[in-house]
Formats: C-alpha cells, sequence, structure tokens
C-alpha cells in the first residue's frame, strides 16, 4: 500500500512537472512570437509624401486639373502632398493667387491631405549679381510665402540661381536666401533650397551657402537624383556624385525628394541606390516625409508613382526593422 501511494505521489509530480513545463515553454513561444510581430510591424523612420511634379505631365497636357493633385493622391493612398507653383501660373493669372490658394485649400481638406510644401520656379534669381534683380526675386517669392502660411505648409522650396564664379554666385545666394528667409520667419515658414542645376547641384557649394546664412528656417530640400552640374545637348557635361552630395545635404534638409527614373524586373530604380540613398538618409537623424519625385518614361506617370512609392516602402520597412 505504501508502494502503491509513493507511485500515486511520484506521478502526480511529475505530472505537475510537466504542466509547468508545458506552460513556461507556451510563453516564451507566445513571447518570442509576439517580439516577432512587433518587429515586423516597427514603423519606418520616414513617412512617404507625393510631389506634383510627378503628375506634370498629366496636369500640362489638360487631363488633370492642378486642382485635382489633392484628389488624386489621396486615391494613389498618400497622406501629405508638395505643390509646384509653375503647375498653377495659368490659374493664378486669371483668379489670383489668394483664389488659388482657398481653393487649394479647401480641396485638401475635403480629400483629407496634409499640405507640406510649396516648390516654387520662374520667380527670379535668388543668387542674382544684380542687385535690382534679386530684390525683385526676393519680392516675387514673398506671396508664396504666404500661400505656404495660408495652406498650412511648413515649407517653400526655391531655387539659388545667379551668374558669376562659384565664390560669387555663394556670396549673392546667401545674400538672396537671408533676406527672403527674413521674411519667412515672420510667417514660420522654412526656405529650402534643392540641388536643381549649376552650382546648386554641388553639395559642397550648397551647404557651405548654408553653413554662410545661419538661419535656423533656411534649409535644403535633397533630391537624390539632380546633380547634373552642366548639361550638354546629349546629357550631362559635368555630374556631381549623388550619394556624397545628397550626405552633404542631409545636416541642413527640412524635406527629402524621392527622385525616380526607371525600374528593373526586380523593382529597383536602375539609376539610384535607394538602399544606399536611405540609409544616408536615416545615418543623418531624419524622420520627416520623403516625396515621391517620378520623371520616368517607360511607366505612365500613375504607374511610376506607385512603383516608387512601393520601392520606398520596401526599402525602408527592411532599413527600419
Amino acid at each position: 500500500m505504501k508502494l502503491k501511494q509513493s507511485l500515486y505521489n511520484t506521478t502526480g509530480v511529475l505530472i505537475i512537472l510537466s504542466l509547468l513545463v508545458f506552460s513556461a515553454c507556451k510563453k516564451t513561444k507566445e513571447n518570442t512570437t509576439a517580439a516577432i510581430t512587433q518587429k515586423e510591424e516597427q514603423p519606418m523612420f520616414f513617412k512617404i509624401s507625393l510631389a506634383q511634379w510627378s503628375l506634370h505631365k498629366k496636369i500640362g497636357s489638360g487631363k488633370m486639373s492642378p486642382f485635382d493633385f489633392a484628389k488624386e493622391a489621396n486615391a494613389l493612398g498618400f497622406e501629405a502632398i508638395e505643390y509646384v507653383s509653375g503647375l498653377y501660373n495659368k490659374e493664378v493669372k486669371e483668379l489670383g493667387i489668394d483664389a488659388v490658394v482657398e481653393r487649394l485649400k479647401a480641396e485638401s481638406e475635403k480629400h483629407g491631405v496634409k499640405n507640406l510644401l510649396i516648390m516654387v520656379d520662374g520667380e527670379g534669381n535668388l543668387a542674382s549679381h544684380d542687385e535690382d534683380e534679386l530684390n525683385s526675386a526676393v519680392e516675387n517669392h514673398k506671396k508664396w510665402v504666404d500661400a505656404a502660411k495660408a495652406l498650412g505648409c511648413h515649407s517653400i522650396r526655391v531655387n539659388a540661381h545667379g551668374k558669376g564664379t562659384y565664390d560669387e554666385v555663394l556670396e549673392q545666394a546667401v545674400t538672396g536666401l537671408t533676406k527672403l528667409s527674413e521674411y519667412a520667419k515672420t510667417k514660420g515658414i522654412n526656405v529650402l533650397v534643392e540641388n536643381h542645376g549649376g552650382f546648386t547641384s554641388n553639395g559642397k557649394w550648397l551647404a557651405t551657402v548654408m553653413e554662410k546664412v545661419t538661419m535656423p528656417n533656411c534649409g535644403t530640400l535633397p533630391d537624390f537624383g539632380n546633380f547634373c552640374i552642366k548639361r550638354k545637348s546629349d546629357g550631362c557635361a559635368d555630374e556631381y556624385d549623388k550619394y556624397k552630395g545628397v550626405e552633404e545635404l542631409m545636416p541642413y534638409a527640412k524635406a527629402v525628394s524621392a527622385k525616380s527614373y526607371d525600374f528593373d524586373d526586380q523593382g529597383n530604380d536602375i539609376t539610384i541606390d535607394y538602399t544606399k540613398m536611405l540609409q544616408i538618409v536615416k545615418a543623418a537623424g531624419y524622420t520627416g516625409y520623403i516625396g515621391v519625385e517620378y520623371e520616368g518614361s517607360k511607366l505612365s506617370e500613375r504607374d511610376g508613382i506607385l512603383a516608387t512609392k512601393k520601392l520606398l516602402l520596401r526599402v525602408g520597412k527592411e532599413l527600419s526593422n
């Protein structure tokens, strides 16, 4: 009887131990699964927006109204947008800039997208050697600063072009950007310079301009692809290293443009290493929006936009986990 009782006790202990081990293993497995799931769901270090230039062919041909930009962006799955001033030249001339801004704001609110910035072109050279021309350019840009404020944007993107030597245009750019940034500061708006041809596509040159301006609301908008300093009839005669250039401009970046052209069978851009570019962006500590700016010719604008967005999502998630 004692032997039988002892066996019962031993069996009971073994059963309890087995249950405890099973429970512990189950919890460990659940915790491991939860950790893996949490890692997979970790958000990317940046957000994605849509630059209106990606749709410039459709808008320029009259197939799409520039006022439908917010609607189109929303339909393509974007939460934030970047306007291009030149795509509203006709509308501004006919309706006035205030009416244009009012309608754009209404459309963005209707379709639930955030207004980020306005890319301003055609308003004069902010690095002009002529004082009157430079001052005129500053005045011309002020209305777009006001427009950005009214739309709820954080910035306008400008160009810093002018005539002269490397050093001359650099100093002229410092003068023009400082004047415009002083006005923009009163409106709570940033003035961003993009690498957009000429000396601005020289990363070292533009970084030096930023150092000399010394205003916190003056920064850069690094574009992954605009590093041609001098063009020739059949291409680029002098191209700056795009990866070096982005790295030099990122310390001053308040926006980033993901230029794309065409894609291979794996969905990678054929001219830009997105993994390398996004590693540079991440290393700089940037966590803002990266704007899709498709300029390819093989895909339609819509398909090119979606292909670029897909590429950003894939690489962004790989680098965030």
